[in-house]
Formats: C-alpha cells, sequence, structure tokens
C-alpha cells in the first residue's frame, strides 16, 4: 500500500510570481525529500461540478506511510514545510495525506 500527500493550490493573485517560486525554490527542496518515489505536477485542471479550477495539484508518493512521515520530519522535510508556509503566503492551499491500495 503506497502513501500519498496531495497539495492543491488556488489560483493565486500573481500567478506568474506563484510559478517562479515553486520551480526555482519549492520543487527543488521538494525533489530532496528522503524516500520520494514519484512527484506529479497536474496543470491546467478542470472543475467538473462548477467553482473556480485550483492553478496546481500536486501529488506525491511514498512506498509507506511511515516513510512520507519520516520524510517530512527529516531536515529536508522540514525546509520543505517551511517554504510550503512561504507559497500558502502567495495562494490558498489544502493538502491531505491518504493511502492507496487495491478496490
Amino acid at each position: 500500500m503506497t502513501a500519498r500527500f496531495l497539495v492543491v493550490y488556488e489560483t493565486p493573485p500573481d500567478p506568474a510570481a506563484f510559478d517562479r517560486h515553486y520551480r526555482e525554490v519549492h520543487l527543488p527542496l521538494a525533489h530532496k525529500l528522503p524516500g520520494l518515489r514519484r512527484y506529479t505536477l497536474g496543470r491546467e485542471p478542470t472543475a467538473l461540478r462548477g467553482g473556480e479550477p485550483p492553478h496546481l495539484v500536486v501529488e506525491l508518493e511514498w512506498d509507506t506511510v511511515d516513510e512520507l512521515r519520516a520524510a517530512f520530519a527529516s531536515p529536508e522535510g522540514r525546509a520543505c514545510a517551511e517554504d510550503a508556509e512561504r507559497l500558502r503566503l502567495l495562494a490558498p492551499m489544502r493538502s491531505m495525506v491518504f493511502t492507496v491500495g487495491e478496490a
């Protein structure tokens, strides 16, 4: 069973500044997270049932929840979390952790 961390960023007031910070600062930090198996970016999402679509959807994947927790407890994880607080100032965000298994 894999563990995933999902982040949804709403449309920022200044999309160019958000994208630049995400690409130049946050993404390199996130790629250093220990045990990270996969990192995907969902651009140009479409809202299916009304409302505004988010600006960016990000999904990170680890083999287990314990590995995910260890990654965010590491120095790299703390640096990534600190920068996520800076990103929150640029765009509202929601996040969640969940496990994925076969149905």
